[in-house]
């Protein structure tokens, strides 16, 4: 049985401008702290003799090897995406980059910002553009209607707020 993985469908090449400076802030501490750091631990635990049986040095590799596929990661990835950062011509409407405020049947809210995938993160309320709510949310308008199917059922949600900070 062979160890090979099919690469993972790329998502969608939209960032905004802060997560690109979030992307490239972590490729720089990779590339000119990180790296430079660990290759000296490895340099060092060579030096110490036997290779075979030294931890620290098998342990450095395994970390180059890390760092080295991420930093050719947020290369290519930095390479093909488009940064958006402008605001759209009718921003009475959801599109990327919006914070959209949500009221469900219950009349609880919940805030959202639709941002690219390389930059999601639910506990600070970003979406992915490519998630099913926010495919859902692009291009309605104030008080609109959004359906989406999750995993617990359909669940309705109403449109409140739109805002483009």
């Amino acid at each position: 049985m062979s160890r090979y993985r099919p690469p993972r469908p790329a998502g969608t090449p939209l960032i905004t401008p802060e997560g690109e400076a979030r992307l490239r802030a972590e490729l720089h501490e990779l590339w000119h702290v990180k790296r430079p750091q660990v290759t000296q631990s490895v340099s060092e635990a060579a030096a110490q003799g036997d290779r075979s049986e030294n931890a620290e040095y098998t342990y450095g590799k395994k970390m180059l090897r890390e760092i080295d596929s991420r930093v050719r990661f947020l290369t290519k990835r930095l390479e093909k995406l488009k940064v958006v950062g402008e605001r759209p011509s009718d921003p009475n409407k959801v599109y990327f980059g919006a914070w959209v405020t949500l009221e469900d049947e219950d009349g609880e809210e919940a805030r959202y910002r639709i941002v690219g995938p390389d930059e999601l993160d639910l506990r600070q309320g970003l979406i992915s553009i490519d998630s099913p709510l926010a495919r859902a949310l692009v291009g309605k308008t104030l008080d609109a209607e959004v359906q989406v199917q999750t995993p617990t059922g359909l669940k309705l949600w109403y449109v409140v707020a739109i805002d483009y900070l």
